[in-house]
C-alpha cells in the first residue's frame, strides 16, 4: 500500500522445548533492620521459609541486625527481591511487627 512504512516486524514462534530467556533482571541487595518490638524467632522463621536461608545463616542475619540495626540478607533479581520483601511484610503485619527492610542495588 502506498504511504504505509515499508519496515515489517517480523514475530517468531518458539520452537517447541525452546523456553524463550527473560531479560537478565538487576541484582538487588535486600537488607533487613532491627526493631524493638520483632520476636527474634520470628524474625529467623522469616529468613528460613521467605528467604530460604538455612538456620545457621538466618540466626547469623538476624543477630547482625539485632546487634548492627540493619544486616545483609541476600542479593535477588529485582522482582523476586520485591515479592519476597512483600511476603516477608505481610507476614509481619498479619502478627502486628514492624519488622522491616530495604533493597539497594548493587
Amino acid at each position: 500500500m502506498r504511504g504505509m512504512p515499508t519496515s515489517r516486524r517480523v514475530l517468531t514462534q518458539p520452537t517447541p522445548g525452546h523456553l524463550e530467556r527473560p531479560e537478565q533482571e538487576s541484582p538487588w541487595a535486600v537488607f533487613i533492620h532491627n526493631d524493638d518490638v520483632t520476636p527474634m524467632d520470628f524474625v529467623v522463621h522469616i529468613l528460613i521459609t521467605v528467604f530460604q536461608l538455612p538456620r545457621p545463616n538466618a540466626e547469623q542475619v538476624m543477630y547482625s541486625a539485632h546487634l548492627n540495626g540493619k544486616a545483609y540478607v541476600q542479593t535477588l533479581p529485582n522482582s523476586e527481591a520485591r515479592r519476597r520483601v512483600g511476603q516477608a511484610r505481610f507476614a509481619a503485619r498479619l502478627r502486628s511487627f514492624p519488622l522491616e527492610f530495604t533493597l539497594e542495588p548493587e
